[in-house]
């Protein structure tokens, strides 16, 4: 599998459904990017992929073990599981931190890093405590690009603020803002390609 094209991974917890949504809306469905979305639920399993394809028109997939990573498609983590990936394709483990807070978003973010070649672009949303702030400086570090959403638009900031504090944060935005600067970054990486 190709592994030259953008991934956009989304990570949020608590009110990340309300980020989720704007965010989809103003995204069209041919981005030619990926858009991998990282809730933190340790015991409640999902229902992200029952309801977010009211709100976009990408398909929008629950992870499974070496499912292909492909643009234009919404990819949902499961729960209880840390998610990687390897030679273009997900890949599932027993959820690392079993008690307090989740770091999935971490975990994520650290094995694009390692294993992705094309644009990366960390968003972090609306949620509890921190998970995913301490990768973003390693995102940058290979040329991604990072965004946490504007604290007043966000239902729990407490994720966001953390990105923020992480001193790695290019944008911080509105979901209908981070939407536009995804477009921007995907159609520059077209004109490129």
């Amino acid at each position: 599998m190709a592994d030259d094209f953008p991934i956009v991974c989304v990570g949020g917890s608590a009110g990340g459904l309300d980020a989720y949504t704007r965010l989809l809306k103003h995204l069209p469905a041919d981005l030619g990017v990926a858009i991998v979305i990282v809730n933190h639920l340790r015991t409640v399993s999902t229902r992200l992929h029952e309801i977010l394809p009211r709100f976009t028109q990408m398909p929008v997939e629950l992870i499974e073990d070496r499912l292909d990573v492909r643009p234009n498609c919404v990819f949902i983590i499961p729960e209880k599981r840390d998610l990687h990936v390897v030679d273009g394709e997900f890949r599932l483990r027993p959820i690392s931190k079993p008690w307090g807070w989740p770091d999935v978003i971490t975990v994520f973010l650290r094995s694009l890093t390692e294993n992705w070649s094309g644009q990366l672009i960390a968003v972090i949303v609306s949620g509890y405590d921190g998970d995913g702030a301490a990768a973003l400086c390693g995102i940058k570090d290979v040329g991604g690009i990072t965004i946490a959403q504007k604290l007043d638009t966000a239902v729990q900031p407490d994720m966001p603020q953390s990105a923020i504090e992480s001193g790695c944060v290019d944008f911080i935005l509105s979901p209908e803002e981070i939407a536009q600067e995804i477009r921007r970054i995907a159609s520059r990486e077209h004109s490129t390609s």
